[in-house]
């Protein structure tokens, strides 16, 4: 499946699902991948899709061009923004595009290669994991445009290195280069510029060729263990793994005949179990 949303000057997402994963590319080049409204909605739409796709067990984020992986929201756009429309049309709206990415069932990965500032780091941060290139520099920016990190940087980035780093990250405003990201435990893995996709759709492929129920429930329960909505993530889990039982196909025959059902305790579910259903 290859989906292309063009947005012209506006920038657009490419959508590409091969091998069983899934490739999103950010696709403005010329303009360092700078994010527009635009783009959150075709991104948004891109990781629906993706999210619904049985076929998909590991998604990639790649960026166009080789000066920057994203340097963050467009400033053109947002500078002209009054407060009530740079909530509304620009920080919830990137909330909830980069919450849908962090939310994504399967394991995510992003491979930057060059810099990545402000939304571009905070999209980085919504991903499992983080391949970047020796050259990559990577920051919360927004301090020097006299504002805060609006899409998720404050919340996500002390979860990934510690309050305080977070803290001398977003409050100097000043990036930090891949080997110190490293250390900080920011990205997963440092390579060469001419290997970071290659290494990048490695580690997906590794996952991609697991068990995906497993691997994604993998995922969730860690995502759980680190504050992520516990309640609704169990309830799902726990809607799974009782429709794996025996007393769920009794109870859908059960309604579907008008009878009352014979519940027969914790069974599995086993073709016997169908056929005599």
């Amino acid at each position: 499946m290859t989906e292309n949303l063009n947005r012209g000057n506006h920038g657009r997402v490419e959508l590409r699902v091969e091998d069983q994963i899934a490739t999103v590319l950010l696709n403005r080049p010329d303009k360092l991948n700078a994010l527009t409204p635009e783009m959150l909605d075709d991104l948004d739409g891109v990781l629906a899709a993706v999210d619904a796709d049985p076929a998909v067990r590991a998604v990639v984020v790649v960026s166009a061009g080789d000066r920057a992986f994203c340097v963050g929201a467009d400033i053109n756009r947002f500078k002209v923004l009054d407060g009530a429309s740079m909530w509304w049309h620009w920080t919830r709206r990137g909330h909830q595009v980069f919450d849908r990415l962090a939310g994504l069932r399967q394991p995510t990965l992003v491979a930057i290669d060059g810099h990545a500032f402000g939304g571009g780091l905070e999209l980085a941060l919504a991903c499992d994991l983080r391949v970047v290139s020796e050259n990559a520099q990577l920051g919360l920016t927004e301090v020097g445009l006299g504002t805060v990190p609006g899409w998720g940087g404050t919340q996500r980035l002390p979860a990934q290195v510690g309050a305080t780093r977070a803290k001398q990250l977003v409050l100097t405003g000043t990036p930090i280069d891949a080997s110190t990201a490293l250390a900080w435990g920011l990205v997963n893995e440092v390579v060469a510029r001419d290997k970071v996709l290659e290494t990048t759709y490695t580690l997906a492929a590794s996952m991609a060729v697991r068990a995906p129920m497993a691997v994604q429930m993998a995922k969730q329960a860690i995502d759980i263990s680190q504050g992520a909505a516990p309640g609704m993530a169990l309830e799902g889990v726990a809607a799974a793994a009782s429709a794996g039982v025996a007393d769920f196909t009794e109870g859908l025959a059960a309604f579907g005949e008008r009878r009352t059902p014979d519940f027969g305790g914790l069974t599995a579910i086993t073709d016997n179990t169908k056929e005599r259903h």
